[in-house]
């Protein structure tokens, strides 16, 4: 069955702006690489901008949908097993052979102003990856669910950004090293035959109790 042909500017819209940059892919090029005509193209999308907006969503729907998948996949029936999970997950994302850093990374680069669209879908997709990983905390029955999930999101950025410019291959071992460490501090079924942590005190002063 023929992929229908809005589908297509889409994925196409994706590859070319994940690669080249938003401000970079001309819409000439996106349907070279589709192959329609430009009046084609106006009965999908008013605009390149229309494009890249619904390229995002897409993006953000699937990478949701892949995300909670593969952390279930890689850590088993448990919540804890699947926050462990989570950097196996980002490992497999970073050591892609295509890996060009994170898409909403790159587009609220390109898109800096808070209020423009492209910034906001950014902004949500975070949040929403965030919110993954929040209801896993609940189900550990983590300290701290929320800021567990923050300080988790933070390190997962930090290996993206970190993988792409230093092309470091150490990376993912320093980010689950990290990560590792904090689910101790946050999650009791983590630190067995240990006193409860206090829920009050900063992640930084519960990982010293780790040491």
């Amino acid at each position: 069955m023929k992929t229908p042909t809005r589908q297509r500017l889409v994925e196409a819209a994706i590859r070319r702006f994940y690669r080249d940059g938003f401000r970079n892919v001309g819409i000439d090029q996106i349907l070279a690489d589709v192959d329609i005509s430009k009046t084609a193209f106006y009965k999908h999308f008013e605009c390149k901008e229309d494009l890249m907006l619904a390229a995002l969503e897409s993006q953000n729907a699937w990478a949701q949908h892949i995300f909670q998948s593969m952390i279930r996949d890689r850590g088993g029936p448990t919540p804890l097993g699947q926050l462990h999970a989570v950097f196996d997950v980002v490992e497999h994302i970073i050591e892609s052979d295509d890996f060009h850093g994170c898409i909403f990374v790159n587009a609220s680069m390109e898109f800096p102003l808070p209020h423009e669209p492209a910034h906001k879908l950014a902004a949500q997709s975070k949040q929403a990856i965030e919110d993954v990983i929040h209801n896993l905390a609940l189900e550990a029955a983590a300290i701290n669910p929320r800021a567990l999930a923050q300080e988790l999101c933070l390190i997962m950025e930090g290996a993206y950004v970190t993988r792409v410019v230093t092309a470091n291959r150490t990376t993912i071992d320093l980010a689950r090293g990290i990560a590792n460490l904090i689910i101790a501090a946050h999650c009791s079924a983590d630190r067995e035959g240990e006193a409860p942590a206090d829920p009050h005190l900063p992640t930084a002063t519960r990982l010293a109790t780790l040491a």
